[in-house]
């Protein structure tokens, strides 16, 4: 798990001890898509900040045995049960000279209630200055995952935010940008030296680090090439040092190569199949005056006509992990007695046939081409599936800003999604976002509309749970109705892989 949590954040990347002897002090990454935005407030898309940790920090960090330690703050208590007050660390700066102090937490506190990662900060309402050093988070709840909330919040110089006018936070799944999003001022261990989107990005060392480094690194620099063939020719010539993803297909062959090695590790990261239920038609479909969707049945059938075990041998070459849930075994809230649905097309077009479509129907179905791991295949294999029992999906693949803009506007019948419960390192996280019905501050990956006031219950319930064991029997619950109810189709765990 330890490897796990390290690729998600890509903090391999700062951790190495030693680039190429080519460039002995410059890291050179090369992923298959770019950082979405600067801004790690105005996305919710791991990949992007996991990338800007190098840049900005937290409060309070994760170290590479998952415990909570600190970061910006050095101490901490809670006052009320709905206020825990945080003790600043003194002397840190940001990159642009500037002092960091209470200002900064709280502006940046405030700028989260407003930004598309508010998801990640639930009963968070306020943030308080006590003095310099010294800031009081205000709470709707007592929270027992506030600090691992707070391992993704990470702050921003107020009166740099005020200078450029980024105290509201941009959306660019919506086509918004503002200074944050092109521009970056933190106090971590590197700096934004360039950024060209879609192109190249470098970081350099930021040579007035409060923490000790653990890397002899002066420079990142960060390539996304989307081709996976282009990826790997770039690593067995040399011209990149780390690469992720290493394609499934070419891990033989990385491995063959003098000099060169692959890495693979199980991923918390679970892919799964959200579906359009909520709504009064599909977009993209033949049947109208009605949703497909929102009948269990149709779920379920879509569900068992997937033959996930021949998408692990073929497209994921025995390297993923059927999902059983939403969440991966290691996620607290995980039942180890539920089963998958079985594999069984005759059982899918009995069911379709039940619920009123004995010869199935048209909808479609949006992917990204260039996100997780052999996403345009796994897809396309799905649709050839379906259409064995009838369900004709046309299939609309799309690089990774493209499709989650879409998708985010409710513009999809079916949609792909991948969701490693991070920073929570817990159930609640899938159940805030995704599962409970949306409102202000919850369900804002509900694209689907799913609702179910059992599951919106418990999720408020859980978020509030001090008590661990009752914690998890609420999100066993839960988790088992979002099954029975075929809320989404969970598929697999993705495998992580460098070369």
């Amino acid at each position: 798990m330890r490897k796990t949590i390290l690729s998600v954040a890509m903090s391999l990347a700062v951790g190495l001890t030693a680039a190429s002897q080519a460039k002995a002090n410059t890291l050179r990454i090369a992923e298959s898509s770019d950082i979405a935005s600067l801004d790690a407030y105005s996305v919710t898309e791991s990949s992007t900040i996991a990338f800007l940790h190098h840049v900005y920090e937290p409060l309070v960090r994760y170290n590479d045995r998952l415990e909570l330690e600190p970061a910006l703050a050095t101490a901490w208590e809670t006052v009320e049960p709905t206020v825990w007050r945080f003790h600043l660390r003194d002397g840190v700066t940001f990159h642009n000279g500037n002092p960091f102090d209470a200002d900064d937490v709280v502006a940046s506190i405030k700028r989260v209630l407003d930004a598309p990662i508010k998801v990640n900060v639930p009963t968070v309402v306020d943030a308080r200055r006590v003095d310099d050093l010294t800031v009081d988070i205000v709470l709707s709840k007592p929270d027992p995952l506030l600090l691992n909330y707070l391992t993704n919040v990470y702050l921003f110089d107020n009166e740099w935010m005020i200078e450029h006018d980024a105290l509201k936070t941009a959306n660019v799944y919506q086509g918004e940008e503002n200074y944050a999003t092109t521009h970056a001022n933190g106090t971590g261990p590197f700096k934004l030296k360039s950024r060209q989107p879609d192109a190249k990005t470098v970081l350099e060392v930021n040579p007035g680090w409060w923490d000790n480094p653990k890397h002899n690194l002066t420079e990142i620099v960060f390539t996304p090439i989307a081709s996976d063939a282009t990826r790997v020719a770039a690593l067995l010539s040399g011209e990149i040092d780390l690469m992720r993803p290493a394609p499934l297909q070419d891990i033989s062959r990385i491995e063959a190569m003098a000099g060169v090695r692959a890495m693979q590790s199980p991923s918390l990261r679970t892919i799964l199949l959200g579906l359009r239920q909520g709504q009064d038609e599909l977009l993209y479909s033949d049947v109208k005056g009605r949703n497909p969707m929102s009948d269990l049945r149709v779920r379920k059938a879509l569900y068992q006509a997937i033959n996930i075990d021949l998408i692990r041998q073929k497209i994921m070459r025995g390297q993923s992990r059927n999902a059983t849930l939403v969440v991966a075994p290691e996620v607290p809230g995980f039942d180890p007695a539920r089963q998958r649905h079985s594999y069984d097309p005759a059982a899918a077009r009995a069911l379709l046939a039940e619920a009123g479509y004995p010869d199935g129907f048209r909808v479609g179905m949006d992917c990204p081409n260039n996100h997780y791991v052999n996403d345009d295949e796994i897809c396309q294999a799905i649709v050839s599936m379906w259409a064995k029992v009838g369900v004709e999906a046309s299939l609309n693949a799309q690089g990774k800003s493209t499709y989650f803009e879409k998708v985010l506007q409710g513009d999809a019948d079916i949609y792909m999604l991948g969701w490693a419960t991070l920073p929570m390192l817990d159930s609640y996280s899938a159940l805030s976002a995704f599962l409970t019905t949306k409102t202000e501050k919850l369900g804002i990956w509900n694209v689907g509309q799913y609702s179910n006031a059992r599951v919106d219950e418990i999720t408020e319930q859980v978020a509030g749970e001090l008590d661990q064991g009752k914690r998890l029997a609420l999100m066993n619950e839960a988790l088992g109705i979002v099954s029975d109810e075929v809320a989404v189709i969970p598929l697999h765990q993705q495998p992580l892989s460098w070369g």
